[in-house]
């Protein structure tokens, strides 16, 4: 007998990833305004400085997940404050729409297999996300989609996680208690709110640049392995 009813899954380096390393996203982005080839070295020096802000307490705290209007203007802010407009002009904004764009993200090789495991066990599915853009597109165009029962994401209730609110929302769409349910993230800051909402958490460590996510260990924590 399984000990959970469903599974809650973090999206963004949990079941999914942008393709490529960020400076082949800022070529990309130059080669879309026409703009070839750039300064190697300059570019990874930008995206260097994009990595390391973007995580810090002040940034984060610019609520970019909260709407999508915002998350378009801290996000460009940022590549700006970075140095991609000395690259190129319009080059923030270039990257900007190829970060949200559908065909810009990959699921991990071992995404679907672990989803299609977990439905056939007969565990509900769901996500929830800290994003401030739709990502049913992605997830459709990857064939996640039919696996997945919910999809929670922070700018359409306004609250981000560690929030309690988004986990419980996810818990109601699916029509399970909290406590029968298993979050699945990478952040130990944000997807552990989990805990508060009175659900179990699994935190994975950071993705390696190929092969699987390491999401088999799902699958022994719910007896579907």
């Amino acid at each position: 007998m399984n000990h959970f009813d469903a599974v809650l899954f973090d999206a963004g380096d949990t079941l999914i990833r942008l393709r490529g390393s960020g400076e082949t996203l800022l070529h990309r982005a130059a080669v879309a305004l026409g703009v070839d080839p750039l300064d190697s070295d300059e570019v990874a020096r930008v995206w260097r400085r994009v990595v390391d802000t973007s995580g810090t307490a002040e940034e984060l705290a610019k609520g970019r997940d909260l709407s999508s209007v915002r998350h378009r203007e801290v996000w460009t802010a940022l590549y700006e404050s970075a140095g991609c407009e000395r690259l190129a002009a319009g080059l923030s904004e270039r990257l900007y729409a190829l970060t949200v764009a559908a065909e810009s993200w990959e699921a991990f090789p071992d995404t679907r297999p672990t989803l299609a495991a977990l439905r056939e066990r007969g565990l509900r599915i769901g996500v929830v996300s800290d994003t401030g853009f739709d990502l049913r597109p992605a997830l459709d165009r990857l064939d996640l989609s039919p696996y997945l029962e919910c999809v929670v994401m922070s700018y359409e209730y306004g609250v981000c996680k560690p929030a309690p609110k988004v986990f419980l929302a996810a818990c109601d769409q699916l029509g399970v208690r909290p406590e029968r349910a298993l979050m699945v993230g990478d952040n130990a800051l944000t997807d552990a709110g989990a805990v508060g909402a009175g659900m179990h958490v699994f935190l994975l460590p950071r993705p390696a640049r190929t092969g699987p996510r390491g999401l088999g260990h799902v699958l022994s924590l719910v007896g579907a392995g």
